[in-house]
């Protein structure tokens, strides 16, 4: 029972796609309005970097959107097996509006710091901060933050009677 799968938060195929063309467009504008209509040259390189960064930006979102997040009772890890985090290193999870979370997610502080990661519009990890949510649809980012924080009341043994 230690791998049962017990939440899944994955990108919808809409806001995915949405989110992939806006991207790529922005980065076909940048380059093409620095080309067609060339400004000073330093401002030129600016466009030109900024679109190809765009163009970047997508491709890693269009890489990382394609798995998923995973909760079981012991942790919480992408659908390769990569560890996010453990569910004994979580101290809080954070849904509130001004929490410094992503779009539909939630925020995850943990007791020690982890190594940087990034999914673009997955999840992310800088030190003690995680955040799930991005392209996701909120219904499933809420009910995997509920889950953790009934997980982590359990643990704590602050249960409501």
């Amino acid at each position: 029972m230690q791998d049962e799968v017990l939440a899944v938060v994955e990108a919808s195929a809409p806001r995915r796609w949405l989110a992939l063309v806006m991207l790529v467009a922005l980065g076909v504008l940048l380059i093409y309005v620095a080309l067609m209509t060339p400004p000073p040259l330093m401002w030129q390189v600016f466009l030109i970097a900024l679109g190809a960064g765009s163009l970047w930006m997508a491709q890693s979102m269009y890489a990382a959107t394609a798995g998923r997040v995973e909760l079981t009772d012991s942790e919480l890890r992408t659908g390769t097996g990569e560890v996010i985090a453990r569910i004994e290193d979580i101290e809080q999870v954070e849904r509130g509006a001004f929490a410094f979370k992503p779009s539909n997610g939630f925020l995850i502080r943990t007791r020690a710091p982890a190594l940087r990661a990034w999914r673009p519009g997955l999840w992310w990890r800088l030190g003690r901060r995680i955040g799930v949510g991005g392209v996701t649809p909120g219904s499933q980012t809420k009910f995997m933050a509920e889950m953790i924080s009934a997980m982590l009341a359990e643990r704590d043994g602050t249960l409501p009677r």
